[in-house]
């Protein structure tokens, strides 16, 4: 008997059904058990990519102590605005809410978002006595784009769980309520984190563009550009696994062990000269991440305190001893 013909699967199927993320807002589905009290994870938009130089500490590393030059991501993170709080008791079929209050001064901009109310019936105080049968204390917070040079004003809407016991945590976010946090106040530089987005949209694609199978020979009937076949008579359905033309791009997507390597307040310091391509400068706090992230430039970037962080840790803080700020416009 003759070798039987066999080829490697074209693309992976890891990600299937490869189809439009619902919102361009990222979701959270799980979160880290910490004894730390605070808010599990913050926003940021993605303004641009720049490189900077720094001190390799990673103690394993071949270049261990020698500046090395990195790729990194710049994100502008101003503060989020604490709206309300919400409690969570434990069921058997899951999750389900006891409660939430809103603060009493709400920013205007988020009635563009939602419909805000007239008249706070309960505080803060009343949401206290469903504490013995809380499991979870989460914030409700919103953006403030409008600080930023996206050009836009409606905010986006998020929760995050506050780590830690359900006492300190219910302490933790009646102290917020009403105010606002800072990407200082939840991460430390050196840290690492998840990042969650959503990426870039390519439309209807093909299979050779979307699952990167071979062109077929000039002589093929039928079209070049398909899957050669779609499967047997016999059992006569087309399985799961078959590459096919569909929807490439803006997919939910999460990046696992992305290094915060500086948190700033002033944007001047990370921005370019004449500003980053299709966003332009960033006006207030930012965030450096080291590498790549999912999405386009002003897209909503969630991070998370890394949920399986590296064995071989870096020691302590980074030490970036250069921030490139040279044009990003190619002259």
């Amino acid at each position: 008997m003759g070798k039987r013909a066999h080829h490697p699967h074209r693309g992976s199927l890891g990600f299937s059904p490869r189809k439009r993320a619902a919102s361009p807002v990222p979701k959270i589905k799980r979160w880290v058990a910490e004894d730390r009290v605070r808010m599990q994870g913050f926003a940021g938009y993605k303004a641009g990519m720049t490189h900077v130089v720094l001190i390799d500490d990673y103690p394993h590393s071949l270049t261990h102590g020698e500046e090395i030059t990195r790729a990194v991501t710049v994100l502008e993170a101003p503060p989020l605005k604490v709206f309300g709080v919400r409690l969570y008791e434990r069921r058997s079929e899951g999750l389900r809410t006891l409660g939430e209050v809103w603060a009493k001064e709400l920013d205007r901009e988020l009635s563009r978002r939602l419909r805000l109310p007239k008249k706070l019936e309960k505080g803060i105080d009343d949401l206290a006595a469903h504490l013995e049968r809380a499991e979870q204390v989460r914030l409700l917070v919103h953006t403030v784009p409008k600080s930023t040079g996206i050009g836009k004003k409606k905010p986006e809407v998020m929760e995050y769980l506050v780590s830690g016991g359900v006492a300190e945590a219910f302490e933790y976010a009646k102290e917020k309520l009403g105010g606002e946090i800072r990407a200082g106040d939840v991460f430390e530089e050196g840290e690492f984190v998840d990042v969650m987005a959503v990426t870039k949209g390519k439309g209807f694609q093909s299979p050779v563009r979307r699952w990167g199978v071979k062109i077929l020979h000039h002589k093929t009937r039928k079209g070049r550009r398909t899957a050669g076949t779609l499967g047997p008579w016999h059992p006569s359905a087309m399985m799961w696994s078959v590459p096919q033309s569909g929807q490439m791009g803006y997919h939910h997507r999460t990046d696992f062990n992305k290094r915060i390597l500086k948190i700033g307040e002033k944007g001047e310091e990370v921005t370019p000269r004449g500003g980053f391509l299709g966003y332009g400068i960033v006006r207030g706090d930012y965030i450096i991440l080291d590498g790549s992230v999912p999405g386009p430039r002003k897209r909503l970037v969630r991070l998370r305190p890394a949920i399986r962080p590296p064995v071989h840790l870096p020691e302590g803080k980074p030490q970036l001893t250069y921030i490139s700020l040279e044009s990003k416009q190619g002259v």
